[in-house]
């Protein structure tokens, strides 16, 4: 058994420790609530956009975009993974990282070179100490991501996209070039619960656009049904479809990525709250284990205390007796 002194160090030790994970937690909590009301605020956004891009596809006759083709015999294959910018959130990050190792060897076995884009110094460690190269890496916004965060890395991806194998245009960082992809891919995690949040997989170009076709006559208007009764809005579109469709398919995929950022924000905050919480529910318990040892430890000391008490005083009795 440990003396007494080394279990208050260690109970001292743990306390402080409980602290911090305790402050993590309540941290955590209080901002997946702003991460879920930033997601929600940036649906209609997508929505809307998604509808006007399918009425730009279904009045341009033919789809006929970079963003929207696939390539022949695609080469080069981007990967974004979006990993956190800090710890403490249990198996967020190897979670990710393991989904877009998954995906490279898939790619890598179709006879596609994958080029690394990360988000996140969790992300640009991992690959670092591996000796991964990265074609671009973003950090500093993992927990409250701005479309002004995520307006570089998505227009960096679609001038890489767009140039395509063969070509090449300026590095993110800035130094050097870069050759061109023919496909774009994002890892990302999905916030489902608080207590479930799901690594994803997306191929962000070519582009995937459902023209919907449908038409049916009410009354003496011909409008086009969206599925649940209500008519779908006749639009009148200045300059012509095919420049609007060029104009707004990169800002979609922007778009695509701001949503998959915040959903992995309200993910980590969600998975750090988890750890947290089990932290410092451990500590709690270790804690408790260590109270009892020490006092135990105590107990031990008060009695060999007393039994020299005792055992000293009836030596002098028998010393005095004897005299």
């Amino acid at each position: 058994m440990a003396n007494l002194r080394e279990l208050r160090s260690r109970i001292k030790s743990v306390n402080s420790t409980k602290k911090i994970t305790k402050a993590q937690e309540l941290i955590a909590t209080s901002r997946i609530t702003r991460a879920q009301a930033r997601v929600a605020a940036s649906k209609p956004y997508a929505v809307e956009i998604t509808k006007v891009l399918t009425e730009l596809a279904s009045a341009s006759g033919s789809l006929d975009h970079p963003l929207l083709n696939e390539r022949p015999e695609p080469k080069r294959a981007a990967i974004l993974v979006v990993t956190s910018d800090s710890g403490m959130c249990g198996g967020y990050n190897s979670n990710v990282l393991k989904e877009a190792e998954e995906l490279s060897q898939l790619l890598r076995s179709e006879g596609k070179e994958v080029v690394l884009f990360v988000t996140g110094n969790k992300g640009v460690g991992y690959y670092t100490f591996r000796d991964r190269p990265l074609a671009g890496a973003w950090s500093g916004f993992s927990q409250q991501p701005t479309y002004a965060d995520t307006a570089g890395a998505g227009r960096h991806l679609v001038e890489l996209f767009l140039a395509g194998s063969g070509s090449e245009i300026e590095a993110a960082n800035g130094e050097g070039t870069i050759e061109g992809v023919d496909e774009l891919h994002i890892v990302y995690t999905q916030f489902v619960s608080m207590l479930t949040q799901t690594p994803q997989v997306r191929r962000m170009a070519p582009l995937e656009v459902t023209v919907q076709e449908e038409v049916v006559e009410l009354g003496e208007d011909m409008l086009s049904d969206n599925g649940n009764g209500a008519p779908r809005p006749d639009y009148d579109f200045e300059p012509e479809p095919e420049t609007l469709l060029a104009a707004l398919l990169p800002k979609y995929v922007n778009t695509r990525i701001y949503a998959a950022l915040l959903d992995a924000a309200a993910s980590e905050s969600a998975a750090r709250r988890t750890a947290m919480k089990a932290a410092t529910d451990n500590a709690s318990d270790l804690v408790n284990i260590l109270s009892r040892e020490a006092n135990q430890a105590r107990q031990a000391q008060i009695t060999q205390e007393i039994s020299e008490i005792v055992g000293g005083a009836s030596a002098l009795s028998a010393s005095a007796g004897s005299d």
